[in-house]
């Protein structure tokens, strides 16, 4: 220990009964910034303090207390309690909890004697302590002493719910007639079996819970959920993210009457959008390659696609004229871009006998109807969705065999 002076202690021993004092000098402007960080920290990881009525610290004469974790409250959506853990931090979040934004469980993990919780914040930037290069992460405890500091690497999952989870883990068996602790005492021996079976059974009982889970609040709450999860298909996935955030736009003020009403509304809506967005974008891209395909092969208009298109440029004209509308609405002035599916699949694909022979036009005449009320937005029956998506599969096979016959 170097030289002190007792003068330095003298505030801070007055009246002073009994306890520990730290006194820290010249220390560099970046702890000193950290100070609320640094009182985070002390209250998550000094859980004792919390727990123990005659054990207080403090830092800069404030006492360290659960308002130091409001941050990373406020932050908190969901939370798995372990083993029923009685802590006054889940209690205190337990009670900021809202049925609109927050959701919780209660894991039973019979295998190993264990107690505690994990949590979920809105972005992985929440768990950074700022200034640091530190993050909060879960931690394990034994005996009310942190000895293992985010226990997720021992058994890492390399899905992207890892980024945003945080907690604590009680583990008092470890501390028996064993010593189990590395030489430092700051960790436990790898290969300890004890220590191992833990990581066992918080992978297989309780992070394989949470992954799932978790994918389906994020998503029940409006948020971007496990892009690796395959309960549902890679396009509803991207159709809802993106329905959530155009939905975004119609959220009406807290203080809005209707708030609740709309709200509901727009989460009805959703369950369809995962269907007519990506349908939306299947017809688009089909409709479109084929347009392109008739132009690469010079395939001249028939009398009934002439027809067609000069009713369609017609009715556009006097709703322009209507509108008020002088600019050119599309990008290309071509008369194909007034050919629906069904019109351009009879230039590319249709046999002497349509009733008979598998073609492009006989799928299009059974997909117009549904596509049209598709394009109308209009919302789908569970038959029509079906009948679509299998029409569209034969679609999208006779469109790639198209594409790819060089001779045709």
């Amino acid at each position: 220990m170097g030289n002190w002076e007792l003068t330095t202690f003298g505030w801070y021993t007055k009246n002073h009964g009994r306890g520990t004092i730290l006194y820290f000098e010249n220390i560099k402007d970046g702890i000193k910034y950290s100070l609320v960080f640094l009182k985070k920290i002390i209250a998550l990881y000094f859980r004792f303090s919390l727990l123990d009525p005659y054990f207080k610290i403090f830092l800069n004469d404030e006492e360290i207390t659960l308002d130091c974790l409001k941050d990373l409250i406020s932050k908190t959506e969901f939370l798995w309690k372990i083993n029923d853990l009685q802590d006054p931090y889940v209690q205190k979040l337990q009670e900021t909890f809202t049925s609109d934004r927050n959701e919780e469980k209660q894991l039973s993990v019979k295998e190993i004697n264990i107690k505690g919780f994990i949590a979920s914040v809105e972005k992985p930037r929440d768990l950074k302590i700022i200034t640091t290069d530190e993050r909060v992460g879960i931690d394990l405890f034994v005996n009310g002493r942190l000895r293992e500091r985010n226990i997720l690497k021992y058994i890492p999952t390399a899905r992207v719910v890892e980024n945003y989870l945080y907690g604590q883990i009680h583990f008092n068996d470890l501390d028996d007639e064993k010593d189990r602790f590395t030489s430092s005492r700051e960790s436990i021996i790898a290969n300890d079996p004890k220590y191992k079976k833990l990581l066992d059974s918080l992978r297989d009982k309780v992070i394989n819970t949470i992954l799932k889970d978790w994918d389906v609040w994020r998503r029940k709450h409006k948020g971007d959920g496990d892009s690796e999860n395959t309960s549902i298909s890679k396009k509803e996935r991207k159709a809802e993210e993106l329905y959530n955030v155009v939905s975004e736009e119609y959220i009406l003020p807290k203080d809005s009457e209707n708030r609740k009403k709309v709200n509901d509304w727009v989460t009805d809506l959703g369950e369809d959008a995962k269907f007519n967005i990506p349908s939306y974008a299947e017809c688009f891209i089909s409709e479109n390659l084929i347009r392109k395909y008739i132009q690469e092969k010079k395939i001249p208009l028939s009398k009934e696609a002439k027809i067609e298109i000069s009713k369609c440029q017609k009715k556009e004209t006097a709703n322009k004229n209507t509108g008020n509308i002088n600019i050119e609405i599309r990008k290309q002035c071509s008369d194909l871009s007034y050919l629906a599916m069904d019109d351009l699949a009879n230039l590319v694909d249709k046999p002497q006998n349509i009733t008979k022979e598998a073609c492009l036009a006989r799928d299009a005449k059974e997909y117009k109807p549904i596509r049209d009320g598709l394009a109308h937005t209009a919302l789908l029956t569970d038959s029509a969705k079906q009948k679509l998506t299998t029409v569209y599969e034969n679609i999208k096979e006779r469109v790639k065999t198209l594409l790819s016959n060089k001779d045709k």
